[in-house]
C-alpha cells in the first residue's frame, strides 16, 4: 500500500524498526536497510550523512531550519553549524547534486534547507527491497570532514546568561570579527579572480539564535562592525555589499543562490550569535556562490571571565598576520587600537540600532543611547560622531532649536575627531555640518574626500559626496557618484533617493520619479521618499498626483510646505493662500527656506527674497539648495538671487 508523508508524520524522526522506501527521481533510500540508491546503483554515505538524507526526505518542499536537523540527528549533543554544512555539501557530492536550476538540496539563507524533490512513499517489504550498499560506518568519502563531526561533545545546550555577561562579551566580539575578515579573506585570496576584477561579497545579517528577541540590536550591530571590518581589508580588490541591501533579508526566507543573483556577488558569508551559559559563541561560513559549498566555518566560543584578555591577543594575532599584506601606514592605522568600555559599545549599538529605523522617535532614542555611552566611555570616538548624527537629525525635522542643535552637533564631532583623527565616519559628519552650517563648501569637500579616502566603499559617504556635488551644480561629477552609491548597496532606499534628488535638480523630471518610485519601492520610509514626488509632480504639472503622496508624508511640517505649492498648481489660489498663512503661522522659526520656496514657486519673488534672507539669519540648512532647487528657478535673473548664492559661498 503507498503512503504519503501525511500518513506517515510529516516530520517524524526514523528509527531502525521503520521500513519505509522513499523514491524521489532516479533514487530510493530505504529506511529499514539503511541503503541509498540511484538507478539501482548504491552511494556509501556515513551514518549521519544518511541521517541528514532521511530526515530531509521525510520533509520535502518546506523549509527544514538549520536547528530542526541538529536537533534530529544529534539531539542533545552540540555540534557545530559549519559541520552540518558540509554534510549537506558531501551529500550533495554524493547525490551528483550540482545544478542550481535544479538542486536537490537548497540553501535557505540564515534559515536551513529546502528539499525540493517531489517524494513518494511506500513500505518497504523485504523480497522488495532493491540492491544497495549498507550505510558505510567507516571512512568513505566523507574522510576529509572534521572529525568532530561524529563525536559527542562536552558542551552542554545552550542557557541565557544575565545581562552582565553579554555586556562584557559584547566588546571583545569587535576582535573575533577582525579574525572572521581575515580569514576570509585569505580564504578570497585562494581563490582570487583575475587582478582585473574585483570580488565582491556579501555579509548576511547575523542570526539571533540567543532566543532573546531583545537582542536584535547585538546581531544587527556585529553585521554593520563586520561588514565595516572586511570593508577596509583590500577596497580595490575586494568589494563588500554595504548593510542596507543586506539587512533586507533578515526576515526573508530566500534561497542563498537566489540572493547571490540579487546582490552580484561571488561569496557570502553567514553568521550566527549564540549564548551558552556565561559563554557567547560566534558562528562564521563562508560560502561560494557558483556552487555553494563552504570555504570555510569557524566557532569563536570563549568564556566571559577570559574574554575581554583574549580581544588583545586576538587583535596582536590578526595584526601581525595581516602586515604581509598592506602598506606601512596601513599597518600603523589598523595597529592603533581604540579599547572600548563593553557597557558603552552596548550602548552604542543600541543607539545604532534605533538611529536606522529612521523615525523621529526612534531618533531620539538614538540620542538618548549614544549620550549614555559617551557618558560610560568619554573616549569613545564612534558613540561621540553617532550623537553628533543624532542632534544634526533632530535639527532637521524641528525636534530641536537649530542653534542649541547645531553646536551639540558640532562639539560632538570635534571631540570624535579629535579621539580618532583617522575615523571616516567622523570626517563624513564634519562634511556635513560645514556644509548645511558653515556653508563652507571648500571645507566640507575637504572632510568628504578624506572620508572616502578612509573609507572608500561606504555608500553613505559615497552618496555625500555626490549630493555636495549636485547642490555645487557639477552634475557630471554628481550622477556617477550617485550611481556608484547604488553599487555599492543596490537595495539601499536612500541610494536611489539621491540620484532621483540629483535628477530633479537637474531638471530631468522623468528619470528623477522613475528612480524616486524605486526607492520607495525598497523602502516606504525612504527620505525624502514622497516629498520628492510631490515636488516632480508638481514641476512636471500634474499637482492632481501631487496631492495622495502629500498625504503619505509621515511629518506635520512636510505636509505643511507642499500643499500651498500643489494647489497653487491646480489653480485653487484661495486653498494655497489659507495653506501658506498655515505653513508661516506654525513654522516661521524653523521653516524660512521653506516658505521662501513656496512664494518664489507663486511668484511672489519680493516675498521670497524676504523669506531668504530670513532664513539666512536663522542659518537654515535648506539654504544649501538655493542653487539648484527647482522651485527658485523664477528668482534666477533677479540680481538679489545671484548676491545671495556670494553670500553663501556659491558659485554664480
Amino acid at each position: 500500500m503507498a503512503l504519503t508523508l501525511d500518513d506517515l508524520g510529516k516530520g517524524r524522526e526514523s528509527s531502525p524498526a521503520d521500513g519505509y522506501l522513499y523514491r524521489f527521481g532516479q533514487f530510493a533510500l530505504d529506511s529499514r536497510k539503511r541503503t541509498v540508491s540511484r538507478a539501482d546503483s548504491p552511494i556509501s554515505l556515513t551514518p549521519k550523512a544518511f541521517d541528514v538524507l532521511l530526515f530531509l526526505a521525510q520533509n520535502p518542499n518546506r523549509l527544514v531550519t538549520k536547528e530542526e536537523l541538529l536537533q534530529a540527528v544529534w539531539g542533545d549533543t552540540f555540534v557545530e553549524e559549519g559541520n552540518l554544512t558540509q554534510y549537506v555539501y558531501y551529500l550533495r557530492k554524493a547525490l551528483g547534486d550540482n545544478s542550481e536550476d535544479r538542486r536537490l538540496i537548497v540553501t535557505i539563507a540564515r534559515k536551513g534547507y529546502q528539499f525540493t524533490a517531489d517524494v513518494s512513499v511506500a513500505e518497504a517489504a523485504e523480497t522488495a527491497i532493491q540492491a544497495a550498499v549498507q550505510v558505510s560506518t567507516a571512512e568513505g568519502w566523507l574522510a576529509d570532514t572534521p572529525a568532530t563531526l561524529d563525536r559527542p561533545a562536552d558542551e552542554t545546550v545552550p542557557k541565557a546568561p544575565r545581562h552582565w555577561q553579554i555586556v562584557a562579551a559584547v566588546a571583545a566580539l569587535t576582535g573575533v570579527l577582525a579574525v572572521v575578515a581575515y580569514t576570509s579573506w585569505r580564504n578570497f585570496s585562494r581563490s582570487t579572480p583575475p587582478r582585473s576584477q574585483k570580488i565582491m561579497l556579501a555579509v548576511l545579517p547575523f542570526e539571533n539564535l540567543t532566543g532573546d528577541p531583545n537582542k536584535e540590536y547585538l546581531a544587527d550591530g556585529l553585521t554593520e562592525e563586520t561588514i565595516s571590518q572586511l570593508g577596509r581589508l583590500n577596497p580595490e580588490q575586494l568589494g563588500v555589499i554595504a548593510r542596507t541591501s543586506v539587512m533586507g533579508y533578515k526576515h526573508k526566507d530566500e534561497r542563498l543562490d537566489q540572493i547571490g543573483r540579487d546582490l552580484s556577488v561571488q561569496y557570502v558569508l553567514e553568521n550566527s550569535l549564540r549564548e551558552s551559559g556565561n559563554h557567547i559563541r560566534l558562528t562564521a561560513q563562508l560560502i561560494q556562490m557558483k556552487d555553494q559549498t563552504q570555504l570555510w566555518s569557524h566557532d569563536y566560543d570563549y568564556p566571559v571571565k577570559d574574554i575581554l584578555n583574549i580581544e588583545d591577543d586576538v587583535a596582536e594575532a590578526v595584526a601581525h598576520e595581516i602586515r604581509v599584506r598592506l602598506t606601512s601606514k596601513q599597518q600603523a592605522e589598523l595597529a592603533q587600537s581604540y579599547p572600548v568600555n563593553p557597557e558603552a559599545f552596548d550602548a552604542y549599538l543600541q543607539g545604532y540600532y534605533f538611529f536606522q529605523r529612521n523615525t523621529n522617535k526612534d531618533t531620539e532614542m538614538a540620542a538618548k543611547y549614544y549620550e549614555r555611552a559617551t557618558q560610560l566611555d568619554p573616549s569613545y570616538a564612534l558613540a561621540w560622531v553617532g550623537l553628533s548624527r543624532a542632534r544634526n537629525w533632530q535639527v532637521n525635522v524641528n525636534l530641536i532649536p537649530a542653534e542649541e542643535g547645531h553646536r551639540l552637533a558640532r562639539e560632538a564631532v570635534e571631540r570624535g575627531l579629535a579621539l580618532n583623527p583617522n575615523l571616516a565616519e567622523a570626517h563624513a559628519q564634519m562634511g556635513r555640518i560645514k556644509r548645511q552650517v558653515d556653508f563652507d563648501w571648500a571645507g566640507a569637500h575637504a572632510s568628504i574626500q578624506r572620508a572616502i579616502g578612509l573609507e572608500p566603499g561606504d555608500p553613505d559617504i559615497v552618496r555625500q559626496a555626490a549630493y555636495s556635488a549636485a547642490l555645487l551644480g557639477r552634475f557630471e561629477e554628481a550622477l556617477p557618484l550617485a550611481r556608484q552609491a547604488i553599487d555599492l548597496d543596490p537595495l539601499n532606499a536612500d541610494s536611489w533617493e539621491c540620484l532621483g534628488e540629483t535628477e530633479f535638480f537637474m531638471g530631468q523630471l522623468d528619470k528623477a520619479a522613475a528612480d524616486g518610485k524605486k526607492g520607495l519601492e525598497l523602502s516606504p520610509d525612504a527620505w525624502p521618499g514622497p516629498i520628492l514626488l510631490s515636488q516632480i509632480y508638481v514641476m512636471q504639472g500634474w499637482p492632481q498626483d501631487a496631492l495622495p503622496e502629500i498625504q503619505l508624508v509621515r511629518d506635520d511640517p512636510g505636509r505643511a510646505y507642499l500643499y500651498p505649492m500643489a494647489y497653487y498648481a491646480l489653480g485653487r489660489e484661495k486653498e494655497s493662500d489659507a495653506a501658506l498663512q498655515e505653513l508661516i503661522a506654525k513654522y516661521h522659526g524653523s521653516m524660512a527656506y521653506q516658505i521662501a520656496e513656496v512664494y518664489a514657486f507663486r511668484n511672489q519673488s519680493d516675498k521670497a527674497f524676504e523669506w531668504l534672507d530670513r532664513a539666512y539669519v536663522q542659518r537654515d540648512s535648506g539654504l544649501i539648495g538655493t542653487k539648484v532647487d527647482p522651485p527658485l528657478k523664477s528668482l534666477h535673473k533677479d540680481p538679489r538671487y545671484a548676491a545671495l548664492l556670494k553670500k553663501l559661498n556659491l558659485p554664480t
